[in-house]
């Protein structure tokens, strides 16, 4: 993965999560996803030790994510952009900071489950140069009942 330098984006940033994030971040995922994380599952997730990262355009927060580390590979349980702020790069900004972040802790793999029906989320994660290793059958909950999840690995 290599770092991109889109024209939207100005000073982009990242900081750890803290407990002051919590509200702003379950509300955004509240706003971009049917079955979204709560307050609490990202509140578990500082506490056990994941990163959680928040990313600032400015001084605006306009995504954040949870990496887990296991050893020498890395999974992103979640890499989420707010709605007015996709398709212009700042996924691809997220995603190259987890990278580097996963490195620096030793992790030579980065996973990732996607839905197949999330095709902005699945052609960067082509374009970052991920492949589809496997499927998880009915893993997310869905309208219809369940979804699949691609499994996906990108080398670091």
């Amino acid at each position: 993965m290599s770092d991109v330098a889109p024209e939207a984006i100005g000073a982009v940033s990242f900081a750890p999560m803290g407990e002051a994030d919590l509200e702003w971040v379950a509300a955004q995922d509240r706003l971009l996803y049917p079955f979204p994380w709560s307050a609490m599952n990202f509140s578990d997730s500082m506490s056990a030790g994941y990163g959680c990262w928040m990313m600032f355009d400015g001084a605006e927060p306009v995504g954040y994510a949870v990496l887990m580390m296991v050893i020498d590979e890395a999974h992103i349980l979640n890499i989420s952009v707010v709605s007015a702020r996709q398709g212009q790069g700042f996924g691809r900004r997220l995603l190259d900071h987890l990278g580097g972040v996963a490195r620096q802790a030793g992790a030579r793999q980065l996973f990732l489950e996607v839905r197949p029906s999330n095709a902005p989320a699945l052609a960067l994660y082509a374009r970052a140069g991920f492949e589809t290793i496997g499927r998880r059958k009915g893993y997310y909950p869905a309208a219809d009942g369940r979804e699949d999840a691609l499994v996906m690995r990108g080398r670091l």
